[in-house]
């Protein structure tokens, strides 16, 4: 698999709501739960939800009951791996930071179309082969809330066919092409 294709399926496994503010709140709160509940303000079981799937990727380890501070408490640390993917958090926070249009991370598939464009695949199937797990409402979807957002340009291609191409906005450009460098420096 090459570079490109390691970076953006790196920022497919951190795309949702929750994932980025977990890993890079996680050790703060001392992996303790209830403390990472209120510090995100998330809903209970959507944080447990979150958790289970981070154990499930190997990101995160739920301490056994002898692990533990108090037994009763429940408590995770991040696994070596974890701790690489809170370096790429780390990463798309920093973009989104310089992008300035809040946290993009929170929607899947906003930062993989993001980097996809930033590797100029331009047509909407180039983009869809590159991320081959999207559907086409959902990549058009997103295409069309960057673009209202400002962060891609949609034009009309009149060859061969009419088609329309997505590139990076002059504004969303450099940050882009950052985070796509230190994504692929982490890999």
């Amino acid at each position: 698999m090459n570079k490109e294709a390691l970076v953006i399926q790196a920022a497919q496994k951190l795309s949702g709501r929750w994932t980025i503010p977990i890993l890079l709140e996680l050790e703060s709160n001392g992996g303790r739960f209830t403390p990472l509940q209120r510090q995100l303000d998330i809903a209970p079981a959507r944080l447990s939800d979150n958790l289970k799937q981070l154990v499930q990727l190997g990101v995160i380890q739920h301490l056994s009951p002898y692990e533990r501070r108090h037994p009763l408490l429940p408590e995770y640390k991040l696994t070596e791996e974890g701790k690489h993917w809170r370096e790429m958090a780390k990463a798309i926070q920093l973009a989104e930071t310089n992008i300035a249009h809040g946290s993009l991370s929170a929607k899947a598939w906003n930062i993989p179309v993001l980097l996809t464009l930033g590797f100029e695949h331009e047509h909407f199937q180039e983009i869809r082969r590159v991320l081959d797990q999207v559907t086409p409402r959902m990549l058009s979807m997103r295409l069309d809330e960057l673009n209202a957002e400002g962060l891609i340009r949609k034009m009309v291609s009149e060859q061969p066919r009419p088609s329309f191409l997505y590139q990076l906005s002059s504004h969303a450009r450099n940050p882009v092409h950052r985070l796509s460098v230190d994504l692929s420096s982490l890999i």
